[in-house]
């Protein structure tokens, strides 16, 4: 049993396919195929099901498959250390950013990495959280960008900071005659929402949910639709502040933002990476450097 094997092994796992796993790992898919069947032969169990249309692990072949991802992480630990040994911020990470923080926030982000670590490259990938934790486990990110709390123990998970909510509010509405408002005067109000999956929504329910009525009348995909449709007069929301400030120019007539009474609703942004990662000392670096150089209209976590 080789190294290499493991690492076919977990391609096929990843891509369930024997021609994509194949191409991933720039071999034929005979020669993976017949790679994979020696090792099944080497351990004496059946690693893989054939007859599906995905190709997926059996049971024992997903307990050994576990075991394979750690053996595997911790060799690529082994040529990080040796090829980062003089500079760990010098290498490429996969990061993960939830959709209702990426387009406000990464301009800012990105902007400050590439001027203090230009030899560090960040490939992003905008998902919902469920799905950053799920390819952080499997290895197919590094780190993420998430809305706290994130619960699970195999991760790293650094506060960076926090972000207040605001209410949006229909141009003229009867609220926006306040200079501030306590969640209870959204008594009544129709709440929009993002669709499931996404954490804000959550987070409004959490907020609001026992104040708003009609809150499953109107959803939306991002919080660009769901500002065009306070605009329309539809409904009112809540706007994280980074998405407030990147307000377009046209919306600022026909939506109108108003804070919250201290203690205002907010979350908590941080970033979260394996405990077993094989450059810890990047993500600390980055973290700090993210926590110590604050975008306007959010507090320290």
């Amino acid at each position: 049993m080789t190294l290499q094997e493991l690492k076919y092994l977990v391609a096929l796992a990843d891509h369930g396919h024997f021609g994509r796993a194949a191409e991933a790992c720039f071999i034929t898919q005979s020669t993976l195929s017949t790679q994979i069947k020696k090792l099944e032969d080497f351990l004496g169990v059946t690693l893989f099901d054939r007859s599906l249309k995905r190709v997926s692990p059996t049971p024992i072949g997903r307990e050994i498959l576990q075991a394979a991802r750690n053996i595997v992480e911790e060799a690529e630990r082994i040529r990080e250390v040796a090829r980062h040994a003089q500079d760990p911020m010098s290498r490429t990470i996969h990061l993960g950013v939830i959709p209702t923080l990426g387009p406000y926030y990464l301009p800012h982000a990105l902007t400050l990495v590439q001027k203090k670590y230009p030899g560090l490259r960040l490939l992003l990938r905008e998902e919902m959280t469920p799905q950053i934790l799920d390819h952080l486990v499997d290895g197919k990110l590094d780190a993420g960008l998430l809305a706290l709390p994130v619960m699970d123990d195999n991760l790293k998970i650094e506060p960076l900071f926090h972000e207040p909510f605001f209410a949006a509010l229909p141009a003229g509405h009867a609220l926006a005659a306040h200079d501030t408002l306590k969640v209870s005067d959204l008594d009544g109000e129709k709440l929009m929402l993002l669709d499931e999956g996404h954490c804000l929504r959550d987070q409004a329910l959490d907020v609001c949910g026992t104040h708003a009525s009609g809150r499953e009348e109107v959803r939306a995909t991002s919080l660009e639709t769901l500002r065009q449709m306070v605009g329309m007069g539809l409904g009112i929301t809540l706007m994280p502040s980074l998405a407030v400030d990147a307000a377009p120019r046209a919306s600022k007539k026909t939506v109108e933002i108003r804070p919250f009474r201290a203690p205002a609703p907010g979350r908590t942004i941080g970033l979260v990476w394996r405990k077993r990662a094989p450059f810890p000392e990047t993500f600390e670096r980055l973290a700090a450097t993210l926590k110590s150089n604050l975008p306007s209209g959010v507090e320290p976590a």
